[in-house]
């Protein structure tokens, strides 16, 4: 080829300095495509939703006359406020937060208001987590987002418009335009704040029932888990570990040494996630019930008596969350709760709230909430759509508190738009049948495109019997889910792994040691909506926005922008996929094409995904060794990137993290692999790499032992043939360093754009 070694190394880094990873980088354009746009009965300096802002937008669209779209601000002849915003033929709407019906949200109306819809069994009634917040994707891929600044009870009419009307007073709509859906998302998200990036072992697979009785029933299931070699993490306590129902106690004889039980969760790779509701016993006596009367923090009825209502234990009162000095001392309940349980993490339900005997199974809206800070006084009409919100807040921040080293992890039923900061999510009571698997991957598509990146269902179906048939392609798909859990209902046939017999078991293996292998790639997925809001589970028209054909499809889907995942839910079944390379791969030694549950992997053409040895649990074994899957594009080119951290704590927050980029040329019948960026102060330790190249002619793996080093000439016509480049090549490497450090660091490209 006439060339060196070293040139050739020279120009592939050149072609790969555009960072492949995210990074939060002032968005100079956002101003003039952000419009924020009142009423006019209504002013700049009149009081906003101060849930789901964090930060207050800003821009000049409402400013511009012929900026668009802008909405139309009414009053229906009933008196409620209205804004309507007009659109463009073939304008595909997505989002509105959780609901039970299909991601492309045209020709629909959703009431917004957060309802404990049992089973789903109303389709007319609302879900746990409403939105008010619809994303646009237009015809040449351009899109916008629509957010009506309002928590009260809202309908949001998508059937030829988009169209929020509410109950309340006026409110304001921001408006926010994009390239693309994923900077629309990303500009929202910049508003609505980010995700924190939960710890490792909560994107673990978890497992639980209502409920697991005994705590000696607990350790059989971690037994069972880890005597089978099934991975997991998690084991989930719901409501039978209580005393009576009663939070924030125990059952002294189911569960007389729940500390005892935490401590053999821990000595065996598990984490213990605790189910706490809103609503406490009216019982005079009960600690927790006197605490709160004697701070006075319970919600009141329109005549200032304490609102009772009945729930799991009985006659129950419920905190005003609205009273910063009430999330605090329900923060401060933890204290002596995580101390006696040794809990890891929060499972907050029934936070909608639901009340059994109270009008539309919740609260009166007449009720009173007290208010304070930026919140002010109202009435439980318009607080109870972020009455979930304001749970979650006060129980991460109390258990940050309590356990200031530790990562909270909040599982939340109920929420609103942007408590995502706050608290994972999935979705609710659902069946064991296939219309409700059919579901499952287009409602946690929809809370992604509604800005939630940690969302996931109950595996193989709450309520109901799950057929072994059933729950193997549940787990199969469920398993490549951001929040991976399998719950089950009381009085229904055991769910876990081996219920099922040794077929079943196996499958679940199989999807189980997927997920544990992908944790590398899908860790990096969160770091990444830490930075830029993205979801990690992802519609594939964000592959190509462009393409009409992939608007509508729901069954298959992205995770990132660099891994398609092809469910296999029944032999009937078809789904559409982008264009371009997307090529097969085996994680475990599965093969999709003969195996009837696994959906079908396919990586990107361009990209290297990280991944994972196989473990039971990711506290088991480091990274060691790390594999790239390097994709080649029609270029022979290829880049990728992974994130690594102490899976703990915030150390990453003050530079104890590390982010390694990766890049491939194909050179002849060889191909160059070099890392050619490195940033954070996480250590290097010495591992070992396995190497798999997928091409048009299979797929071709890699081992070099420890300690690998970069970068590296492999030959793809010899396996076992692969070398260091010589200190030659590693000095073009560093004067390409120091050339790109002088220019200001690499052009920025946001992942997933």
């Amino acid at each position: 080829m006439g060339l060196s070694i070293p040139s050739i190394l020279f120009g592939i880094v050149i072609a790969a300095s555009a960072s492949p990873y995210p990074r939060a980088l002032p968005d100079w354009n956002a101003f003039r495509d952000i419009g924020v746009f009142y009423p006019p009965t209504m002013t700049e300096e009149q009081p906003s939703t101060k849930l789901a802002l964090v930060t207050e937008p800003r821009g000049i669209g409402s400013q511009i006359p012929s900026w668009s779209p802008r909405p139309t601000f009414s009053t229906t002849a009933d008196g409620k406020a209205q804004a309507t915003i007009v659109i463009a033929p073939e304008t595909s709407l997505y989002g509105t937060g959780e609901v039970r019906a299909p991601m492309l949200r045209n020709g629909t109306e959703v009431e917004l208001w957060n309802t404990n819809n049992y089973l789903y069994l109303d389709n007319n009634r609302p879900l746990y987590q409403p939105a008010p917040w619809v994303l646009a994707v237009n015809k040449d891929g351009s899109a916008f987002g629509v957010y009506a600044d309002s928590a009260w009870r809202m309908k949001v009419n998508l059937q030829s418009k988009i169209q929020f009307t509410s109950d309340g007073p006026p409110f304001r709509v921001i408006v926010i335009r994009g390239s693309n859906p994923q900077e629309v998302l990303t500009r929202m998200s910049n508003y609505t704040g980010k995700i924190e990036l939960p710890p490792l072992w909560a994107l673990g697979y978890q497992q639980g029932r209502y409920s697991y009785y005994p705590q000696s029933k607990v350790k059989e299931i971690v037994d069972g888990f880890r005597s089978r070699n099934l991975p997991c993490d998690v084991v989930c306590m719901d409501i039978d570990y209580m005393n009576g129902f009663r939070i924030f106690t125990f059952d002294s004889v189911g569960f007389p040494d729940p500390a005892g039980l935490s401590s053999y969760l821990h000595q065996h790779g598990f984490k213990g996630v605790w189910m706490i509701d809103p609503a406490a016993k009216v019982e005079p006596g009960y600690s927790i019930y006197d605490s709160g009367v004697q701070n006075n923090v319970w919600v009141k009825t329109k005549d200032g008596q304490e609102y009772h209502g009945s729930v799991w234990a009985g006659t129950s009162v419920f905190p005003d969350f609205t009273q910063p000095r009430v999330r605090r001392w329900w923060g401060d309940l933890y204290g002596h709760f995580l101390v006696r349980s040794g809990a890891d993490g929060v499972w907050n339900d029934m936070n909608e709230p639901s009340v059994f005997d109270g009008p539309q199974g919740t609260m009166p809206i007449d009720n009173r909430h007290e208010g304070g800070g930026e919140l002010p006084a109202g009435t439980h009409e318009e607080y109870h759509n972020v009455y979930g919100l304001l749970m979650v807040k006060a129980s991460h921040d109390g258990i940050l508190k309590w356990k200031p080293k530790n990562r909270p992890f909040v599982l939340s039923r109920s929420n609103f738009f942007g408590g995502y900061r706050y608290a994972a999510t999935w979705t609710g009571d659902n069946v064991s049948n296939q219309a409700y698997l059919k579901q499952s991957t287009p409602m946690v598509l929809t809370l992604g495109l509604s800005l939630q990146p940690f969302a996931g269902v109950d595996i193989g179906g709450f309520s109901g019997t799950a057929t072994p048939d059933l729950w193997a392609r549940w787990i199969g798909v469920g398993a490549l889910y951001p929040f991976a859990r399998a719950h089950a209902e009381k009085g229904t046939p055991d769910k876990e792994p081996w219920a099922f017999g040794p077929e079943v078991e196996a499958e679940a293996r199989i999807a189980l040691e997927r997920r544990y292998r992908l944790l590398p790639y899908l860790y990096s997925l969160f770091y990444e909506a830490t930075q830029n809001g993205l979801p990690v589970i992802r519609p594939v028209f964000f592959a190509d926005p462009r393409d009409p054909s992939l608007r509508a499809e729901e069954q298959s889907f992205l995770l990132g922008q660099d891994l398609l995942v092809v469910p296999q839910l029944k032999e009937s079944d078809s789904s559409t996929s982008p264009r371009g390379i997307w090529r097969p791969v085996s994680l475990v030694g599965e093969d999709p094409t003969t195996d009837d549950y696994q959906p079908d992997l396919r990586v990107r053409g361009g990209a290297i995904i990280p991944l994972g040895p196989v473990m039971q649990h990711t506290g088991e074994k480091p990274l060691d060794p790390l594999t790239l899957v390097v994709s080649l594009d029609r270029n022979g080119s290829a880049d990728g990137w992974l994130y690594e951290d102490e899976g703990e704590g915030f150390g990453h927050k003050y530079g104890r993290y590390k982010i390694t980029t990766f890049a491939a040329k194909r050179i002849d019948k060889n191909l160059l692999l070099m890392s050619p960026d490195r940033i954070g102060l996480l250590p290097d330790r010495p591992r070992a790499l396995e190497v798999k190249v997928l091409s048009d002619e299979g797929t071709q793996t890699f081992q070099i032992p420890a300690p690998a080093r970069f970068p590296l000439w492999l030959r793809l016509q010899d396996r076992d043939n692969h070398q260091a480049l010589p200190p030659s090549a590693l000095r073009a490497a560093l004067v390409w360093r120091c050339a790109k450090r002088n220019d200001g660091g690499p052009a920025d490209r946001q992942v997933g754009h």
